[in-house]
């Protein structure tokens, strides 16, 4: 009912107003347009705070009150499903929420100038952007939401960062770390991926496809754990998820690392000159060297369809998304544009982290999971990170997480 009442709704303000920014004005009363915002992290705000305003200078002919709030994007949709009608007016998302916000009726297609917004910006994110419809239904506004190797010059050479033990060899040698967030099932699906296993979501969407317990592949699943086991054992490995990665880099004890772009600025400002990024690194099972995978995908903004200013928030999103607002977000966060002619700014094609994103794009895939993903995958890893204290047999600790991947949503 609700995404009825938001296509209904789109269309009303299309056919009633030609734009998307032609609501009446505010009442002589209240003449402030209040709009809220929500960004992904506290480091976003600097960001924000200058596109609005950029964005108020560039609309003298209407006042706005922009709030800022912070919202995780990877908990985006769960924060708006729990009440729509009290979400902000513009929130920034990751793009494998489309599907839960579409369904829930919460973002407003867009319209009038959808297919600017298409021509401005690469391929791949204009689709994420898109709904099973064809119709576009955010602004697409970045294209590194995927994580890639971080490392250190000072310790590690082009060569030595082609394989996870040359990594932890060398890191192992001069009383260092290498840093992987094995207990976070975005990460941990690199190996089972890599090693030619598969997870993904099921055609129901909702429910996934799992085969990383399988006994008859090319690599077994059971040997994906045993290496795993011994690289966690490994001296110069460290399990580290995001703060305490970037602890590590402040500190010194972490000199090389698989994140994201948006870790790119903490590198750059703990290495100096000695700041460098790859495409992930391949890693032994079996006897063999596999070539490590990684989820890959786009952050979006989205205009809430039961905003009550629907065209001003889509000119924010607009902005927002634009070619100078996602440089600015480059040179404040060295976040990756979606935006073609941003992408192609010479300062862009030489910043490493966008480089690495590239050159690990061929063995990336675009993030499309179900929920009971999360909490089963993220289960193995610790296990594994622990060293199987319980010693459970290695097919047994696959079947109960295969199990709990493809679970039934309602369970």
């Amino acid at each position: 009912m609700r995404k009825l009442m938001a296509i209904m709704l789109a269309l009303l303000l299309t056919g009633l107003t030609g734009c998307t920014g032609a609501e009446p004005a505010p009442d002589a009363a209240s003449p402030e347009i209040p709009l809220r915002v929500w960004v992904g992290d506290n480091a976003d705000i600097p960001w924000m705070e200058q596109v609005i305003a950029d964005f108020k200078a560039a609309h003298p002919e209407r006042t706005y009150r922009i709030e800022i709030g912070v919202q995780n994007e990877g908990d985006c949709a769960k924060v708006i499903l729990s009440d729509v009608e009290a979400a902000a007016d513009v929130f920034t998302f990751a793009d494998d929420q489309m599907t839960s916000l579409l369904n829930a009726g919460a973002l407003m297609p867009l319209q009038e100038n959808a297919q600017s917004i298409r021509n401005a910006n690469t391929p791949e994110s204009v689709e994420a952007a898109t709904g099973v419809d064809g119709q576009l239904y955010a602004y697409p506004a970045t294209a590194d939401n995927g994580y890639f190797l971080f490392y250190n010059t000072d310790y590690l050479s082009e060569s030595d960062v082609q394989t996870f033990s040359g990594l932890l060899d060398k890191a192992s040698d001069a009383g260092k770390k290498v840093a992987f967030p094995m207990a976070n099932g975005w990460y941990f699906y690199s190996w089972f991926k890599g090693a030619g296993l598969d997870m993904h979501l099921s055609d129901d969407g909702v429910t996934n496809v799992c085969n990383w317990n399988a006994a008859d592949t090319p690599i077994t699943g059971a040997e994906v754990v045993q290496a795993l086991l011994d690289i966690s054992a490994h001296p110069g490995f460290i399990e580290a998820d995001s703060d305490p990665f970037v602890a590590g880099l402040k500190d010194g004890s972490i000199i090389a690392g698989v994140s994201g772009t948006w870790n790119a600025a903490v590198a750059a400002e703990s290495w100096g000159d000695s700041y460098a990024a790859a495409k992930l690194p391949t890693y032994t099972v079996d006897g063999q060297e596999v070539q490590m995978a990684s989820f890959s995908g786009f952050k979006l903004v989205g205009v809430n369809a039961y905003s009550s200013y629907v065209g001003d928030a889509m000119d924010l999103a607009a902005f927002m998304t634009a070619k100078d607002a996602q440089l600015q977000r480059f040179r404040l966060r060295r976040q990756g544009p979606s935006n073609v002619e941003a992408l192609s700014d010479p300062a862009v094609q030489a910043e490493p982290a966008i480089a690495a994103i590239i050159a690990q794009a061929p063995y990336a895939t675009v993030q499309r999971v179900g929920s009971k993903y999360w909490d089963a995958s993220a289960a193995l890893g610790k296990i594994i990170v622990n060293g199987n204290p319980d010693s459970i047999d290695l097919q047994t600790l696959l079947d109960n997480c295969v199990a709990g991947i493809t679970a039934p949503a309602d369970q």
